[in-house]
């Protein structure tokens, strides 16, 4: 599907410690020599309240937003600045470090960046929310902001910097799906059992094409029997990974018009969207897009119901959810995960402009 830099053949993981790196046995790198600030061993919270709504056996948010920067995307940056840090420490010429992006993972990259002394450069759009570009400083890293969408931030980095760079963008750096993956080993380890699906929501499929791999993994291995079906949820607004599987396209065509609020999600071409598609097909899961009224009214309903505080863009997850049960895609006996990909605080201001939306 995409190179790995793990050694898959490893007979488990070493299960010690907290945090990803306890499954260093499945990733590239010792534990010991891991770039970390406490990523992973996120909290798999039951929620009763929306098994009954999606009449299923039972449903876990697994909280993503409580990793050190607030998103998912610390997993894979963890991983990735560990192997640059290694390249570094033996000689290597890598700054600066570069990536472009909706904001999460630029925000991220300056904060492991800073960990490891290295010099960093986030290209972001400038609709990137405000707590994303502020963090990116506070952090330590330079920021571009670029005026336009993702695709013109994308663009910049090599207009802008000229000299040669160290690129950490997904789908670039294998190593981002390496920390991806562990998402699966801790939903196996906390749950004592594989799930029968896993929603994520997905932007440039970086998301679901690592945690499938971390399945296949385990799979592979003969640590799990079958890999659990993953859904990608999408913005309907900008949905090209959903589109390309409906149509069943082998990749995703660019989306023409994107537009929802939704930052992180609006990716109208991802890089990686083969193999997201192929990701999505191969675990027998499907894609699903979403209007982004449902994201935000599924991510409040969430804060209010079950005390957890996604963000614009994890309400992607409970929202397609609730779009498969009235579609009739569960059977009533899953165990269903959805992946909150970020903390509330990243957008509290597009959550809350929602509500008032609704005169509250």
């Amino acid at each position: 599907m995409f190179g790995t830099a793990a050694n898959a053949d490893s007979p488990r993981a070493s299960g010690v410690g907290r945090g990803h790196w306890r499954f260093d046995a499945l990733l590239p790198f010792p534990a010991d020599a891991g770039l970390s600030a406490g990523e992973g061993s996120t909290p798999l919270v039951p929620t009763d309240r929306l098994a009954d709504e999606l009449d299923v056996a039972a449903v876990y948010v697994k909280d993503e937003g409580r990793n050190p920067t607030g998103t998912v995307l610390d997993r894979g940056l963890s991983v990735a600045l560990t192997a640059v840090a290694a390249r570094a420490a033996d000689g290597a010429d890598v700054e600066p470090l570069a990536c472009a992006s909706p904001g999460n993972a630029g925000q991220s990259m300056a904060a492991y960046a800073g960990r490891a002394d290295l010099r960093s450069y986030a290209f972001v759009p400038s609709r990137c929310a405000f707590s994303n570009k502020a963090m990116t400083n506070v952090h330590g890293g330079d920021m571009r902001v670029v005026g336009g969408r993702f695709p013109d931030a994308a663009d910049a980095v090599d207009e802008q910097l000229e000299t040669e760079y160290t690129d950490l963008a997904e789908f670039v750096t294998p190593y981002r799906h390496e920390g991806i993956k562990t998402l699966a080993f801790e939903l196996v380890a906390d749950l004592g059992e594989v799930p029968d699906v896993v929603v994520v929501p997905t932007g440039t499929g970086e998301v679901v094409a690592g945690v499938h791999k971390g399945f296949r993994e385990l799979a592979r291995i003969d640590a799990i029997g079958a890999v659990p079906k993953v859904v990608a949820a999408q913005a309907a607004g900008c949905a090209p990974i959903a589109a390309a599987i409906e149509r069943d396209l082998d990749a995703p065509e660019p989306w023409s018009t994107p537009d929802t609020i939704c930052g992180e999600l609006e990716i109208a071409d991802p890089a990686g969207g083969a193999v997201a598609v192929e990701a999505v097909r191969e675990s027998g899961g499907t894609a699903v897009g979403v209007d982004d009224e449902d994201i935000l009214a599924s991510a409040v309903a969430v804060a209010q119901n079950e005390v957890l505080e996604m963000g614009a863009t994890g309400g992607a997850a409970p929202a397609g959810a609730w779009a498969l049960a009235e579609a009739g895609f569960f059977d009533g006996d899953e165990t269903v995960v959805l992946l909150n990909s970020d903390a509330g605080l990243k957008t509290p201001d597009v959550l809350r402009s929602h509500l008032m939306g609704q005169g509250i």
